[in-house]
């Protein structure tokens, strides 16, 4: 029996499925077969029902797999432990992160993390929250950087709050205003993320907060990138929201829209770092949140929390 086969028993009762399993670990299909099958000859027991679609693990395969997952944890803590000896930041150090925040957010701070911490295997994986939260729970990744609140199995640490933009083509009628207010919202065809993205959620809420009646009927668009509202806004379509660090670097000599700022009080969204465990790696989560506060703009070390969307 090997931690390997372990993992890939966990990984084959997660996904239900044989080759989606060895797609995601990055095997091929007869490897994590022949390694499971050898796994349940040494035991002498089946762990999966194969003639089930999808595959379901038996009623011993259950309690094995349980136990799996203890002991894949209590390995890694093992390497933890090995990573921390003599107070040297070395080791893997796997980050969760969504969408609306790492291709402006991990640019900023990246280069800074790397340099000061060579020793340090940094590996970033984007996925929309509840992906994150759940590799969180399945030890399956080291710490979360999200925008929503978790439940308290979590432990959290805030990072900025980050404030929300509004986003309008050069002819709208918005683009002449210098600020916006949220009542500017309420009778907006507003271009929004798809289902699954915090950042759609909060948005929604902006529109509503003070105004029940508005309805979904203000949507006509939905999109899996926030690059992809920009351009449709800078094609003279309509209004759509923005975190601040999506237009950090906006080239107003290039784009065809125009950025607006919210007056008081700014809707704001708070970035925190989430992990699932009080784990020995405090000293790896201590390093990246001083390298993200250290190299963010000043204007986002300044926000206040009056209007926090979660």
């Amino acid at each position: 029996m090997t931690l390997t086969q372990l993992s890939y028993i966990v990984a084959v009762d997660k996904y239900r499925h044989f080759a989606t399993a060895a797609q995601k670990i990055y095997i091929t299909q007869p490897t994590l077969s022949m390694q499971i099958q050898k796994l349940e000859d040494e035991l002498g027991v089946l762990i999966f029902d194969r003639s089930k679609s999808p595959v379901i693990p038996t009623e011993v395969g259950t309690k094995i797999i349980e136990q799996a997952k203890v002991m894949l944890s209590g390995a890694k803590h093992i390497e933890d432990i090995a990573a921390v000896e003599g107070g040297e930041l070395k080791g893997s150090f796997k980050v969760g992160i969504i969408p609306t925040v790492a291709p402006y957010l991990v640019p900023i701070f990246l280069k800074a993390f790397v340099d000061a911490y060579p020793k340090i295997d940094l590996t970033f994986e984007e996925a929309l929250t509840a992906d994150v939260l759940e590799g969180l729970h399945d030890d399956e990744l080291d710490v979360g950087i999200i925008a929503t609140s978790t439940d308290n199995s979590l432990f959290e640490r805030e990072l900025f709050l980050e404030p929300f933009l509004g986003y309008v083509s050069v002819g709208h009628k918005f683009s002449s205003q210098e600020k916006l207010e949220l009542t500017d919202l309420y009778s907006e065809n507003l271009w929004l993320l798809n289902e699954g993205h915090c950042f759609r959620d909060q948005v929604i809420k902006i529109c509503r907060k003070e105004n029940q009646k508005m309805n979904r009927g203000n949507v006509v668009f939905e999109s899996g990138n926030l690059e992809t509202l920009k351009r449709l806004v800078e094609q003279d379509f309509g209004v759509t929201l923005m975190p601040y660090l999506a237009m950090e670097d906006h080239d107003t000599r290039c784009a065809n829209g125009i950025v607006k700022e919210f007056i008081d009080p700014v809707p704001t969204r708070k970035i925190r770092m989430v992990y699932s465990r009080e784990f020995l790696k405090n000293n790896l989560i201590d390093a990246l949140a001083s390298t993200i506060l250290d190299t963010i703009p000043e204007h986002l070390k300044t926000q206040t929390e009056e209007f926090v969307l979660d």
